[in-house]
């Protein structure tokens, strides 16, 4: 079976290192730490100028936290529907919930309008609804080509049951795609488990900053530090070490 990878980044280095390594799309973000926001503009398009055989999507999704959103919220996503589509992007990546955990069907029609064609993938916040065969019935109709899942569960690995239920529910309806905490030494597990046609995994490793001159003292985030002189970047290594594991 041959198998679609896609590797979720945050710079467009990490979209270079994603297609060399043999990957045939990437999920461009910002802020992974917060499980991915919106990246600027000038990044969508200088990842677009850089990479010629791999696929882009882009997510969308404004702020950390929750997934239910306020009006002005829903106008910000909505441009920026718009925005990266219109700077060549090949999809989105969209979600929005209902207090009571439902797909909030409103707010989808109105980013997948504005996609104007895009390829849409709803993201984890499928996770977090009440009834997730109920979301896919709810999302089936509105145009979603694939929903992003850990199987509700912490990982693919432990949500690789009802990620393969929710493949049988959904039929040829859309693609379910395997994500969260997918290793080169657990990928072959998850796809064996689920019958995955596409799989979803980050590649990131410790890298040095660059910085020769070091201030100790000042931090630029809030009481959770993370270094300030690390960085993580997609390893195209670890890219090929999924693959591999796969043999495809």
């Amino acid at each position: 079976m041959s198998l679609s990878y896609e590797v979720c980044i945050d710079s467009t280095a990490g979209a270079l290192a994603a297609e060399r390594a043999g990957a045939h799309r990437v999920e461009l973000c910002s802020a992974l730490f917060e499980g991915g926001l919106t990246p600027t503009l000038g990044v969508v398009e200088a990842t677009l100028a850089a990479v010629s055989a791999i696929r882009v999507h882009v997510i969308i999704r404004p702020r950390g936290g929750d997934f239910v959103y306020d009006e002005y919220e829903i106008a910000a996503m909505e441009r920026d529907v718009a925005a990266i589509g219109n700077a060549g992007a090949h999809g989105v990546v969209i979600g929005a919930l209902t207090p009571s955990g439902e797909v909030d069907v409103e707010v989808v029609k109105r980013l997948i309008g504005a996609a104007g064609g895009l390829s849409v993938t709803f993201h984890r916040a499928f996770d977090m609804t009440a009834d997730p065969f109920a979301a896919l019935d709810t999302l089936a109709p509105l145009g979603v080509d694939r929903v992003l899942t850990s199987g509700q569960d912490t990982t693919a690995l432990e949500g690789a049951p009802l990620i393969a239920s929710l493949g049988e529910h959904a039929g040829d309806r859309m693609i379910i795609m395997p994500g969260g905490g997918i290793t080169p030494r657990n990928v072959s597990r998850v796809v064996a488990a689920t019958g995955a046609k596409e799989i979803h995994f980050a590649a990131l490793v410790d890298a040095p900053s660059p910085a020769v001159y070091r201030n100790p003292h000042p931090f630029m985030g809030g009481e959770l530090r993370q270094p300030e002189y690390a960085r993580r970047v997609t390893s195209p290594g670890v890219v090929g070490d999924v693959i591999a594991a796969c043999g495809t």
